[in-house]
């Protein structure tokens, strides 16, 4: 393994398009009640009632495919950008299975709460409603933004698959069309106002704007797609910053007006990818839903996540990580050429003022237990950055 001390921040790269999976983006929705209704991608108000079941009807080129039988009730968060990708999820089983999936709205304390995250406990305030409904038998699986799950596992459910990951950068959504280095350039005499509700963002776009010389304040804002964005066209903010992979799952990507290069801004661990959640004690489901696994994608994600975990980083600590595939170029003549896998992370303080950066690679491929590999990879990064003084950037340790 060679591990390189990189620097704490870079001037992003152009404009780039996302990656897209290869699961499909269109589906039908039909709604079971009068109450709520509407597609997958509408808004939605985050107040309404608690469970809302909408019947997703296979496509023209599924519907021969579909079996009898009760449906798998799939369980998701009500926002728009949750909706949507558990659509494409609950499609893309139906093909594999021929079996009807029904979405199962559930409002999680996340959903509801308007207090930052860092407040109310971190990303797992999402999962807790989705994993009760799990084990209480109101649905059959479930469909989590990976980077939302806590690390540690929960008894009595599987991960039964890590679908083929989106581009798990970051976007930015700014005025006038700009990019981050040309809004710098035009704020002189005032701060650009850039919006995020992430520590992480906000400790790499401060650590940007020291480096370069740039003027920027952070502001903490919550809420979904829309409402950040209106905080944009308001004229409240110069820019915000999102998930490119949320944009593009809601056709929404060519709002971006800049994807943020990794070398500037290392993604939250496990951004871009879904985990597919049911009971473990369902073999037969587990099996049914894992033929929607990505193994290069399972194996990247449990990296970042044991990266993560070895830190015991408090949900207020800046990390971030992203772990690559890197084909390799050959040896010898006749010899079969061997993956490996980078693991890049990144902890700061929130000002920027502090950052430890580094990075490992290790071997990928069928003659090794690759998630197990991964997951070590991500502890021994942990270790080290341990040991370069990380404790002391993150404040609190989830301990």
């Amino acid at each position: 393994m060679t591990e390189r001390q990189e620097r704490g921040s870079a001037r992003p790269s152009a404009a780039g398009k996302s990656t897209s999976g290869v699961l499909p983006s269109t589906l039908a929705v039909t709604s079971e009640h009068t109450t709520g209704g509407g597609t997958a991608g509408s808004h939605r108000n985050e107040h309404d009632r608690d469970d809302h079941v909408m019947t997703v009807q296979p496509t023209t080129a599924t519907a021969a495919a579909a079996a009898e039988g009760p449906p798998l009730r799939l369980g998701t968060r009500r926002s728009a950008l949750a909706t949507a990708q558990s659509g494409m999820i609950a499609e893309a089983v139906t093909r594999a299975t021929g079996r009807r999936v029904e979405l199962v709205e559930i409002t999680t304390y996340g959903d509801t709460s308007r207090e930052q995250l860092a407040q109310i406990g971190g990303t797992g305030v999402f999962v807790s409603a989705l994993r009760d409904a799990l084990l209480g038998g109101d649905i059959d699986f479930a469909v989590h933004s990976l980077k939302d799950l806590p690390t540690a596992a929960p008894e009595g459910l599987a991960l039964a698959a890590v679908p083929l990951r989106e581009d798990p950068r970051d976007a930015l959504i700014a005025r006038d069309g700009l990019g981050l280095d040309e809004l710098a350039a035009k704020c002189v005499d005032v701060p650009a106002r850039i919006g995020t509700g992430s520590p992480r963002r906000t400790a790499q776009l401060n650590a940007w704007a020291a480096e370069v010389g740039a003027r920027i304040e952070t502001v903490p804002i919550r809420g979904n797609v829309d409402t950040r964005i209106g905080y944009v066209h308001s004229g409240e903010l110069d820019a915000v910053v999102l998930a490119a992979a949320g944009l593009s799952r809601l056709g929404r990507l060519g709002e971006a007006t800049e994807i943020l290069d990794s070398t500037l801004m290392l993604p939250a661990p496990g951004q871009g990818a879904l985990a597919i959640e049911c009971r473990a004690d369902r073999p037969d489901l587990v099996a049914q839903l894992a033929v929607l696994d990505d193994a290069p994608t399972r194996a990247a994600v449990a990296a970042e996540r044991a990266l993560l975990a070895a830190l015991e980083a408090g949900c207020s600590a800046p990390v971030g990580a992203l772990a690559q595939m890197q084909h390799g170029t050959g040896g010898a003549a006749g010899a079969e050429s061997a993956d490996e896998l980078l693991l890049r992370a990144l902890v700061g303080t929130v000002d920027g003022s502090s950052v430890v950066q580094l990075s490992v690679t290790g071997a990928f491929g069928p003659a090794v237990a690759s998630e197990q590999a991964a997951a070590a990879l991500g502890r021994e990064l942990a270790a080290r950055m341990l040991a370069a003084g990380a404790a002391g950037l993150m404040g609190e340790r989830a301990l």
